[in-house]
């Protein structure tokens, strides 16, 4: 016997794709789980592509989540996201995806974890890395998720049913508060003794904000611009190192983890071309985000890296909110794919505090079977 099948479904979730085990077909020890996913995903891969697995080369396409019914009162299912590393041999369990989140109740229901009648319906999932609660809205027909509709998001190809995220208190989800510094604005010191301004952040997922100014850009430039900066691309990482330090997700900037947290730079918004050649107007975007995941440029936006945008252009006094417009409804957020818009109930009574933050995805079964990994 040269391989071990198991039951799986390979699922795309809002711009990012992932294999979703049900945690009933997965290893009771969980040290082994590692190995498993790295091997069902094609990582380490030092060419960067992932042909020996189901990885796209890139971290939006190298993920795995696993689902399971709920024990909890305030929960119907659980949900626990593994983010893995294209070229190491590394599983992160640091965070959340928001993306696959949209895709948790319709994988749910494919593999009989629940049962829902058809109509509009609210799926509550526990997000077993933050310790976070989400509702997912969704229409369901002859007893699965609906995914035909003409809802269409940035960076996803045609359209689909739309599947509304509410994220529910979502602040402090790795850090255990909003502000983990308890600043708006802090200044992170360079290795070479100079310092930049940084906004640094928890909802969703711990994130860094940067003015691109600082680091002589506007946060209109495309991802190959970007990314052949590799004194850029240092830099960046140097400060989310750092930043990592300061928000206590780490002891020292080596340790910091890969996933989390993430770092952006941000802009007023400028003309410019998305990836699929499309024009970005610069009035129907709040603010311009380019930001890193696993140490690339995101294609689009991580939701809950956008999830934490949204939130900081409605406090004043952080470095996005110094740079976007006043919105009086959702926080329009430009980025390579398009334009991104996220509602984000916040309120500044005896401090900032985060209700929710909505916003709507698409999600589509693209495989059903086994996958198979070495014995």
């Amino acid at each position: 016997m040269t391989s071990v099948r198991i039951p799986a479904c390979f699922m795309r979730g809002g711009s990012s794709k992932g294999v979703f085990f049900s945690l009933a077909d997965l290893p009771p020890d969980q040290s082994y789980w590692d190995r498993l996913f790295l091997s069902v995903i094609g990582s380490p891969d030092p060419y960067g592509r992932q042909l020996n697995g189901m990885g796209g080369g890139v971290s939006s396409l190298s993920k795995a989540a696993v689902i399971s019914a709920s024990r909890r009162d305030d929960a119907d299912l659980d949900f626990t996201f593994g983010q893995v590393a294209v070229g190491d041999a590394v599983v992160d369990y640091s965070s959340n995806c928001g993306n696959l989140s949209s895709a948790v109740g319709p994988f749910a229901l494919e593999r009989g974890l629940i049962r829902l009648a058809d109509g509009q319906r609210a799926v509550r999932i526990y997000n077993t890395n933050t310790g976070k609660i989400l509702v997912a809205h969704f229409t369901v027909k002859d007893g699965l998720a609906a995914e035909s509709g003409s809802f269409a998001i940035p960076g996803v190809a045609g359209t689909g049913a739309a599947i509304r995220l509410e994220f529910l208190d979502p602040a402090g989800a790795g850090t255990g508060h909003l502000l983990p510094t308890g600043n708006l604005t802090d200044r992170i010191q360079l290795d070479d003794g100079g310092s930049i301004d940084a906004t640094l952040m928890d909802v969703g997922n711990p994130c860094v904000f940067i003015d691109a100014a600082s680091v002589g850009r506007t946060a209109n430039e495309t991802i190959a611009e970007l990314e052949a900066d590799t004194a850029l691309m240092a830099l960046l990482d140097q400060l989310r190192r750092k930043a990592a330090v300061m928000m206590g997700l780490a002891v020292d900037e080596a340790t910091a983890p890969a996933a989390v947290p993430k770092i952006a730079i941000v802009g007023a918004p400028e003309p410019a071309s998305d990836l699929a050649g499309n024009m970005i107007d610069p009035e129907m975007a709040d603010l311009s985000v380019r930001m890193l995941s696993m140490e690339n440029v995101h294609r689009v936006l991580p939701l809950t890296g956008a999830m934490c945008a949204g939130v900081a252009c409605r406090l004043s006094g952080t470095i996005p909110a110094g740079l976007t417009k006043a919105p009086d409804g959702d926080v329009r957020l430009a980025n390579p794919s398009g334009i991104l818009p996220v509602g984000a109930d916040v309120t500044a009574n005896d401090g900032p505090a985060v209700r929710s933050v909505t916003v709507i995805r698409t999600a589509r079964l693209l495989m059903s079977g086994d996958v198979a990994v070495p014995a």
